[in-house]
This record gives C-alpha cells, sequence and structure tokens, in this order.
C-alpha cells in the first residue's frame, strides 16, 4: 500500500496537538476523516509532535510520536500533506 503523510492539528479540551498522520495515497483511507471515523483504531497516531495546553500558559513540547485516543477529539483540521517527513523521526 502507497502512503502520503500530512500535518494535521487536533485539539482536546484541554491540549492543542500538532503532528504528522500516515494516509493511503489515495481511495479508502486517504482523508482525515477516514483515519477518525475508522471503527476498528481507538487511537490516532502521529509523529513529530508538537504539544501545547490550551488553558494555561507554558512550553509547547515535542515528542517523536504520540497517539491520541480519538473519543478525546475534539475536532481535527489538515494543514498540508508533507512531501519529506522530518529527519531523524520514526517516519525516516
Amino acid at each position: 500500500m502507497q502512503h502520503r503523510y500530512e500535518r494535521i492539528a487536533l485539539e482536546t479540551v484541554s491540549h492543542r496537538i500538532v503532528g504528522v498522520a500516515t494516509l493511503a495515497a489515495d481511495g479508502y483511507r486517504s482523508r482525515l476523516s477516514d483515519l477518525l471515523n475508522a471503527p476498528e483504531r481507538d487511537f490516532i497516531s502521529l509523529t513529530d509532535a508538537t504539544v501545547e495546553l490550551l488553558q494555561r500558559d507554558g512550553d509547547a513540547t515535542h515528542h517523536d510520536f504520540i497517539a491520541v485516543h480519538r473519543q478525546q477529539i475534539v475536532f481535527a483540521v489538515t494543514l498540508g500533506e508533507v512531501t519529506d517527513p522530518v529527519a531523524g523521526s520514526l517516519l525516516s
């Protein structure tokens, strides 16, 4: 299966998480909505992720990998395709 990488932003009640998701190149599971609605998947996996607290000041933290439970996501948005995943992350 061919893959593509897309930078997405997820928000929970208390966090904003921006990272790179792996999606199918085309067809089923090629859209963010497919990833969010997949009944067999409880967690959304992101690489090269930045996590910010929403309700208080503080520095954002960076993580090579993070898994976010789907039921915690309040909203999600696509930020654009990543043509060359970040060097040194788990994607390379």
